[in-house]
């Protein structure tokens, strides 16, 4: 061997060595990182102790959530990739869930769609329950935010009614029995996942349903009665996404919106209003949230997609069916300020006091200062850490299956001259004052070692809103 050959060995080994060397102690640094950002949002969290249980009402309806992999499903359902990547508004066939499929996967967008053709959902349905890893739960906006309250240290009114395989936990009543539940089928897929030529680039899921009994809100007149004897601290209303597409008979949709804004608007003020967002396609439907939701809510709950959602069509533009699938800080921020505007200028009862946008990287939770809302520095804690004991199905964190990706600092505004926030990984929850507003930002520990994406909106607002009703 030539010196000038042994020159180059030596040389290369030395770059291999320090090379090693770099990348364990970036290692240890990331691992550090996540160890202290950790132990902040658990010190954050456990700030508050629950002296007692809070009263909490949830409406509407439930069904049997079944959980399985979207590619799998594919498979069994004889689905072949065609890479076109077209929206549907509801869904007849196999062609148009696999277009729908492909629209959504690619953008890495939470999604959930209306069945309308009976006999195909029967098809979606019973591969489900023969696909031996199908995992069953109870299911709907409602119910799984009335599980996570009680799980929480509330006593919940839900306005379901049990059934033989939707069962509630304890501390959770419901409104009377029924015989069978509406079904809705959760396909889910991680990150990197490939179907045909298109890459996810973020872990999500595609839902689809063909309701009968949840859409027509047939629990109101009941469960309004039932709410009064209560007398909850906080009503929270989900699931009107059931609503979107479903092929009500002329002016029934209406008329049951409005027996909606009538329960809002006779709820006393002593009862806190939240309204959980969803996946909206429909834009007369997002019209009848504005003109009768929206005005009765204290408080607004929702992911990256359905912010940017509910503001086109605030600002009359189209319904904005998919966004950034990991929106920077600045522009959540900026979006959440831009709503407390939009919804502030609608003819309502009440003031919005508190919005929550939980996001892949990061939950933002505002409040006005003076408002009931407590804790909301606390409930942003809670809140990332919830997002992963969700996700990876775990109450405790495995720092080995989480990552951080938010970034180290981040502007509070576009606004030139904004302030620029900088995340301490001791105390990671970010909390400064506007005028008369509270922002919180939490980074997520966000888990890489999916068990379940389902319901994690759900379950992440709810834990969050269980420490701002607290005394």
């Amino acid at each position: 061997m030539s010196d000038r050959i042994k020159h180059l060995s030596i040389v290369s080994s030395i770059i291999l060595v320090l090379a090693l060397f770099l990348k364990r102690n970036y290692d240890l640094k990331l691992t550090e990182r996540l160890m202290h950002v950790h132990d902040g949002l658990i010190r954050a969290e456990q700030k508050i102790q629950l002296q007692h249980r809070t009263k909490v009402g949830v409406g509407f309806g439930g069904c049997h959530d079944a959980f399985l992999p979207a590619l799998e499903a594919w498979k069994g359902l004889q689905l072949t990739p065609s890479n076109e990547l077209v929206h549907h508004n509801l869904i007849n066939n196999k062609t148009e869930l696999e277009q729908l499929f492909n629209y959504f996967f690619y953008h890495g967008a939470a999604v959930e769609r209306y069945v309308k053709n009976p006999e195909f959902f029967k098809e979606i349905v019973s591969f489900a329950k023969s696909y031996a890893d199908t995992r069953w739960h109870v299911g709907g906006n409602a119910p799984v935010m009335a599980q996570r309250l009680a799980m929480e240290g509330s006593d919940v009114l839900l306005g379901a009614r049990k059934s033989p395989n939707v069962l509630f936990g304890d501390n959770v009543k419901g409104i009377g029995d029924q015989d069978e539940d509406d079904v809705h089928v959760i396909l889910e897929y991680d990150k990197n996942e490939v179907w045909g030529n298109i890459t996810t680039p973020r872990a999500n899921r595609l839902i689809v349903h063909s309701d009968q009994y949840n859409p027509m809100l047939n629990m109101i007149e009941e469960f309004e009665v039932e709410l009064k004897k209560f007398q909850p601290r906080l009503f929270v209303l989900g699931g009107l996404q059931m609503m979107d597409n479903f092929p009500f008979e002329e002016g029934v949709r209406s008329s049951r919106f409005l027996v909606l804004q009538n329960f809002l608007s006779a709820m006393p003020t002593s009862t806190l209003i939240h309204f959980e967002m969803a996946s909206f396609a429909e834009e007369d439907l997002v019209h009848e949230l504005i003109d009768k939701v929206l005005p009765y809510a204290d408080s607004l709950g929702m992911n990256e997609q359905e912010l940017p959602n509910i503001l086109a069509v605030l600002n009359k533009k189209p319904v904005q069916l998919v966004a950034d699938s990991n929106p920077r800080v600045v522009t959540a921020l900026d979006d959440i300020r831009e709503l407390f505007r939009a919804v502030g200028n609608l003819n309502g009862s009440r003031r919005l006091t508190r919005v929550h946008v939980h996001t892949l990287a990061y939950q933002a939770v505002v409040t006005v200062k003076g408002s009931p809302w407590k804790n909301t520095m606390s409930a942003a804690a809670k809140s990332a850490l919830v997002a992963n004991r969700h996700v990876c199905g775990n109450s405790t964190i495995n720092l080995e299956k989480a990552r951080i990706i938010l970034d180290e600092s981040f502007r509070s505004s576009r606004i030139e001259g904004s302030e620029r926030i900088f995340l301490k990984d001791e105390r990671p929850v970010s909390c400064w004052e506007e005028n008369d507003m509270l922002f919180c930002v939490a980074p997520n520990l966000v888990c890489t070692h999916i068990f379940q994406t389902g319901g994690g909106g759900d379950n992440i607002s709810a834990a969050g809103l269980s420490l701002q009703i607290v005394d």
